[in-house]
């Protein structure tokens, strides 16, 4: 193997277990994150466990009105906890690409997507993993939701934004139909909260 691929494919794999930072998040410690659904809203944890990509940040979307509403960004190794109404909803990921899920989420349960990296031609692409009821007691989620800290949103985020809406709403349209179309779609269900 060439010296120069061996030391690519090195710098791969060491990088791909580094935890990534966002300016536009803050860190919330432990013992202060106390996330938990409600009598009248669900709780999705949007998680990265990864490390792959860490230096490309993954923002999420709830699409569900035909408009992006931001939620947050979530760098490699962080976890955000996003308040719903309980019922039907669309998100969207966004990095080179835009990946999307769709959830049918209840109230007072809490239901776990995986922002998943990809390589992508310039950066990395990103995709949603829904966890499902069979996965919640399995030892991958505890390693992840034991890997992930916590991150909230911050005005700055928000402001990331709204100047960045002309770029997200594009990459919304540009991938948007195919996904429509496709047979292998991320869906939450009810059934998987817990």
């Amino acid at each position: 193997m060439p010296r120069l691929f061996q030391a690519l494919l090195l710098t791969f794999l060491l990088l791909g277990g580094c935890a990534g930072h966002s300016d536009y998040m803050m860190d919330v410690p432990a013992e202060k994150a106390a996330y938990m659904p409600t009598a009248d809203k669900a709780l999705i944890i949007f998680m990265r466990p990864s490390g792959l990509g860490f230096a490309i940040q993954s923002s999420v979307f709830d699409i569900t009105s035909g408009e992006p509403v931001f939620i947050a960004i979530v760098p490699a190794k962080k976890k955000v906890a996003h308040l719903l109404p309980p019922g039907t909803h669309r998100f969207m990921v966004i990095g080179e690409n835009a990946g999307y899920m769709d959830a049918n989420v209840a109230a007072g349960k809490t239901y776990y997507a995986v922002v998943d990296p990809r390589m992508g031609m310039w950066k990395a692409r990103f995709a949603f993993e829904p966890v499902h009821k069979a996965q919640l007691s399995s030892s991958d989620l505890k390693e992840w939701l034991a890997d992930c800290t916590w991150v909230e949103t911050t005005p700055q985020a928000l402001q990331w934004s709204k100047d960045n809406m002309p770029s997200i709403q594009e990459k919304k349209s540009d991938y948007l139909q195919d996904w429509t179309k496709s047979e292998d779609k991320a869906v939450l269900l009810v059934a998987d909260g817990e």
